[in-house]
């Protein structure tokens, strides 16, 4: 596997073994950094443009220096062109502080990129989820960024996968529905399909957005408690695409639902019409 490994004023591909960051990076010591992830079929990333103008996005709101984007997508062409992958791909492009001091002061170097890319799993035609009690804080300086810093992801998909499903959802510290670790969530409740707003704090997906152009969902404040009460329940995310939920906690939902099915299909003809929307 060969990655494409540099910083903000360039680089190039490397082999697998050969592509080290430093121990003191800031991405490293402190999670300082960013990064996109997308599907790959056939050796083209799917809505690289979209992914490249949210990762100057989080950049930005980070207060790193923004990332060359047409350098990112020669990056990813080659790293895709390196590496030839039988199916879905998994393409990640991060972008760090570079090498800093040990604390939360950020160096004089430049930021560090890297692309990589690897095999994505099948993703069953539905899954399960669970609720956690913990809360994504929608009034955080980083709230609805795309950041490294995802130890709570991992804490929160560690208690999903010890209750047999695949992703956590959480509300915000207001009480109102927000989103899952690593993915967007619909809710169909009577007759209208629902996904929160972005001022819940949840982040901005890519799946997300072209579900709102591409069908009849709208954005609302929904309680949490709504998921409780929703007719279907999907989850959006660029490896996961349209995804129905058959169980969320103990109760078990039909899946796929027809407003799901509707959403999933619109989706999948769509974006096998144009990779780049």
């Amino acid at each position: 596997m060969k990655i494409w490994l540099g910083d903000s004023a360039g680089g190039g591909l490397v082999h697998e073994e050969d592509a080290t960051v430093s121990v003191l990076d800031h991405g490293f010591t402190v999670g300082d950094g960013v990064f996109e992830t997308m599907k790959a079929v056939d050796g083209q990333a799917f809505a690289l443009t979209r992914h490249l103008a949210r990762l100057t996005r989080s950049a930005r709101g980070l207060g790193l220096p923004e990332p060359d984007e047409d350098m990112v997508r020669v990056a990813c062409a080659e790293v895709l062109g390196a590496n030839p992958i039988d199916g879905i791909g998994r393409l990640r492009v991060t972008y760090t502080g570079g090498v800093a001091p040990l604390g939360s002061d950020r160096g004089a170097a430049p930021a560090t990129l890297t692309v990589a890319l690897g095999p994505a799993k099948p993703r069953p035609q539905t899954t399960a989820v669970v609720t956690v009690p913990w809360t994504r804080n929608e009034n955080s300086p980083t709230a609805g960024l795309k950041t490294t810093s995802y130890a709570d992801n991992v804490v929160m998909v560690a208690r999903a996968a010890r209750q047999n499903a695949s992703e956590a959802l959480f509300a915000n510290t207001a009480g109102l529905l927000c989103e899952g670790t690593g993915s967007n969530v619909f809710l169909a409740i009577g007759g209208r399909l629902l996904t929160p707003r972005l001022e819940s704090g949840c982040l901005a997906g890519i799946t997300r957005a072209l579900v709102l152009e591409w069908t009849d969902a709208e954005e609302a404040d929904l309680p949490f408690s709504a998921l409780a009460e929703a007719d279907e329940v999907f989850l959006t995310s660029s490896l996961r695409d349209v995804q129905a939920v058959h169980r969320v906690d103990e109760r078990e939902l039909p899946a796929p639902g027809p407003l799901t099915r509707a959403a999933a299909e619109s989706f999948a003809t769509r974006s096998a019409a144009d990779m780049d929307p």
